[in-house]
């Protein structure tokens, strides 16, 4: 058996980011979590980095430490989404103030430093709120960019549009220019957009399997998602809503999940209309090389197998 893949995530929880560590934590067989760093994003930076340690406590993963990133995108006023996420980002369940210490290292800085320390190629980011963190680490170090082995993101869209402007998926909205920078960088990626996120949803039938676990870290997962969910169902007029950032951690355990092909992505970061929009060119059109694995596809029944089967291990 291979040893467990290394990892950072690299995240603004949100409760589908608490999906995606759970996910994470369950397969502990096959990831090994190095660390986890936050960002502004769903909420401000202060209760992102509160809702990382609340996961860890959740989960019995005090071991994994949790690093506080930027507070702010690199050139723009911070945009959050308490409309979807609640005041704290993980409203739903009744959630103890964490104990965990927060480590006093930057979370660039953490990122950094294990990316060089760490075998080069060994060390995938999981990104699954604004790429602002990594493109810091990128422009303090650009020597990473030949040392990542690979970084799978939740970001984007194309074929859906966006969710957060007609155009624009809100993780690459809210920090453009931080996209940009990774998209630019000669990084291997993977990319996650709404095309294969509003493919999964939270059905009643998926929940009520986590519920029928009934672990404390399950039924947190499942108030959690009833919280979150009912934005969705009014917006798009579904049973239950997207489940997006446990799409990352899902490819590195099943990518036999996803269909995708290797595209150009290009960011927006000038016209009012659509920055943030991720300019996928998926028939290839403009003979500008592919820089990014598009995901497209998903099997969503197996994708939540996948996502039910781990949390049950917590």
């Amino acid at each position: 058996m291979s040893p467990p893949r290394k990892i950072i995530i690299d995240t603004d929880p949100g409760q589908d980011d608490a999906a995606a560590i759970m996910l994470a934590f369950g397969s502990a067989d096959e990831l090994e979590v190095l660390g986890i760093t936050t960002v502004a994003g769903n909420v401000p930076l202060s209760l992102t980095a509160r809702n990382a340690r609340i996961l860890c406590e959740l989960c019995g993963r005090t071991d994994v430490k949790v690093f506080a990133g930027a507070d702010a995108p690199l050139s723009r006023p911070l945009v959050t989404a308490e409309h979807v996420h609640g005041k704290t980002g993980l409203d739903g369940p009744d959630l103890d103030e964490p104990t965990m210490p927060l480590q006093d290292m930057h979370a660039v800085d953490f990122i950094v430093e294990t990316i060089r320390y760490e075998p080069s190629g060994t060390v995938t980011l999981c990104t699954l709120g604004p790429l602002t963190n990594v493109a810091l680490a990128l422009q303090k170090a650009p020597d990473l960019a030949g040392r990542i082995a690979e970084i799978v993101m939740m970001g984007g869209g194309f074929f859906e549009g966006g969710n957060i402007t007609p155009a624009a998926e809100f993780n690459v909205y809210v920090d453009p220019e931080a996209a940009d920078i990774v998209f630019r960088a000669g990084v291997p990626i993977v990319m996650m957009p709404l095309d294969v996120t509003h493919k999964v949803l939270t059905l009643r039938s998926r929940v009520e399997k986590l519920r029928a676990i009934g672990t404390p870290p399950a039924l947190a997962l499942v108030a959690m998602l009833e919280f979150f969910e009912r934005f969705d169902v009014e917006k798009y007029g579904s049973d239950g809503g997207p489940l997006h950032d446990p799409t990352v951690i899902a490819y590195l355990l099943r990518p036999d999940l996803f269909g995708g092909r290797h595209c150009n992505v290009e960011v927006e970061t000038g016209s009012p209309l659509t920055t943030g929009m991720t300019v996928v060119d998926w028939w290839q059109v403009t003979g500008r090389n592919p820089n990014a694995r598009v995901m497209r596809d998903i099997d969503a029944d197996g994708f939540f197998e996948l996502l039910t089967e781990r949390v049950a291990r917590l």
